[in-house]
């Protein structure tokens, strides 16, 4: 009975990710007049780690229609009080986290996904317009530990445009971030910031 259960939720899922998958496209395409640039960069197999620069509410599902890979959003708790983002967190398996938690158990499951050879969507920057509000803009380290750990490549984002309907907003996804070449030259740490400096770098390039 269980295993029923779980083959009609996975089945449901699926269903709900294609028509709401459909459903933004079309919604971004007209509304927000997205134009995708990039698309090439994006391998259709393997592990990846998509970040981009996070401004508003639109940027987690413009990135999840429009990259043609199935990803795991890293979400943030508070949205579970959202109807809306709650239902698109579970129609494309996000997962949730809580902010300064010392819980480990969602990036055991996004490291998990990613050795699976499946992708994950977070922002670095950690909060809306991050690079802007904190000093020297910084990102966190999550991005960069997760692909160090299961050496996926990351896909640096740049999304710019006016977030106002009929304002035309462009998402780019830049060429694909190897570091694993790196990971005999310096400590954890060192490693680590350094990804997330050139990350942030790439993404402040794509997003100009």
């Amino acid at each position: 009975m269980k295993k029923n259960k779980n083959i009609f939720k996975e089945v449901f899922k699926c269903i709900c990710r294609g028509i709401v998958t459909t459903s933004i496209f079309i919604y971004c395409k007209i509304v927000y007049r997205a134009k995708i640039i990039g698309k090439k960069n994006i391998p259709k197999e393997g592990a990846l780690v998509f970040c981009g620069n996070h401004r508003t509410y639109l940027d987690p599902p413009l990135i999840v229609v429009t990259a043609s890979r199935k990803m795991r959003f890293i979400a943030k708790e508070e949205l579970r009080q959202n109807l809306l983002f709650r239902f698109l967190v579970f129609a494309y398996d996000g997962i949730y986290v809580k902010r300064d938690s010392k819980d480990i158990g969602p990036m055991k499951e996004a490291l998990k996904t990613l050795k699976d050879g499946g992708c994950i969507g977070i922002f670095p920057e950690g909060t809306r317009n991050g690079m802007e509000k904190n000093e020297g803009g910084k990102l966190k380290n999550g991005a960069a530990y997760m692909s160090l750990k299961t050496n996926a490549k990351i896909i640096p984002i740049g999304i710019k445009g006016e977030p106002k309907p009929f304002h035309q907003v462009t998402i780019t996804y830049g060429e694909p971030m190897d570091f694993s070449d790196l990971l005999k030259e310096k400590t954890a740490k060192e490693l680590e910031d350094y990804v997330s400096e050139e990350l942030k770098k790439e993404i402040i390039r794509l997003s100009k």
